[in-house]
């Protein structure tokens, strides 16, 4: 899949281009390496240099790219963004990510700015936001075109990374810029769910909390719903609306990306990284493992590694 670059054909075209173009130098000069890096708190940039696919709990974030582009997959769902685009998400969700536009002379830049409850809160506050009065089944992640204010104001925030002593003064300004131009996008609504309480439906905020916390246990449902005051079916349908996940789903994503950290980061073997995830049944969790990554615990161990040495 190739991108087209926007041509200037007006003047705001024009400058969408020129701002893109100042977005792939400043992220470029920032991190000269594959791999990951945060430069200012809660400001992460990527550079990657081949076709890459990623599993990762991603936490409620706007995501940018500078050069290349990725699709995102969550449940069924297929999200795909390039430079025209931002990644908007509002809930805490396991999801697979795959690059794919990069290479050593054009490679894929990037950028994701983690947005807080409490400060998408204070910025509503400021622009005098009302808490919607009816519940929401909003899926907590979405693209959107990038229009000329908001790419502005990403292009200055990424600048801060070349001058540290304005960026403790600056980047706080520049956030809360990104977020008002974030809710006065196509996205506003969906931005609101992530702050107000009366937005994303109580009960199934709580219940992702609660998975998030307690992945390693058994799942019980119908005690999980009975205690949200719903039904189990009215729980599973209000849940996958939002997460695109069902509870158990969402649940085994948690307990397989963990399980792959744990031999990755303490060198565990597979049995051990299982048991301690919450699997009791090893051929159970070779099963799940190769489902999601695509080949055999150890196997995807070893490549990782090698992978690594490699860049």
């Amino acid at each position: 899949m190739s991108v087209t670059r926007l041509q200037p054909t007006n003047r705001e075209a024009e400058r969408l281009y020129v701002q893109r173009e100042e977005l792939v130098d400043r992220i470029g000069r920032a991190i000269r390496a594959d791999g990951t890096i945060q430069p200012l708190p809660g400001l992460h940039l990527t550079r990657i240099s081949a076709p890459f696919k990623i599993h990762r709990v991603l936490k409620p974030s706007l995501c940018v790219i500078a050069q290349g582009s990725k699709e995102v997959l969550l449940g069924d769902s297929r999200y795909w963004y390039d430079p025209a685009h931002f990644l908007l998400v509002t809930l805490e969700l396991p999801r697979v990510s795959q690059v794919l536009e990069a290479s050593p002379e054009q490679p894929y830049l990037s950028l994701r700015l983690e947005l807080t409850a409490t400060l998408v809160s204070a910025v509503l506050a400021e622009a005098g936001y009302v808490a919607p009065r009816a519940r929401a089944e909003v899926r907590a992640m979405a693209v959107s075109p990038m229009d000329e204010r908001l790419l502005d104001a990403v292009v200055r925030l990424v600048g801060l990374v070349e001058t540290p002593a304005d960026a403790q003064v600056l980047q706080p300004l520049y956030t809360r810029e990104i977020i008002y131009r974030l809710l006065m996008s196509q996205q506003g609504r969906r931005l609101q769910h992530l702050a107000l309480q009366g937005g994303y439906t109580p009960d199934i905020a709580r219940a992702v909390e609660r998975l998030r916390q307690d992945f390693d246990q058994p799942l019980r449902v119908e005690q999980l719903a009975q205690e949200l005051g719903m039904s189990v079916s009215g729980f599973h349908h209000h849940f996958k609306a939002i997460t695109a996940l069902s509870p158990r789903q969402f649940q085994k994503r948690l307990r397989l990306l963990e399980a792959r950290r744990l031999m990755l980061s303490e060198d565990l073997d597979a049995a051990s990284a299982a048991y301690r995830v919450g699997y009791r049944d090893a051929s159970h969790f070779n099963r799940e493992y190769k489902s999601l990554f695509g080949v055999p615990p150890m196997r995807d161990v070893r490549q990782l590694r090698n992978s690594a040495r490699r860049t």
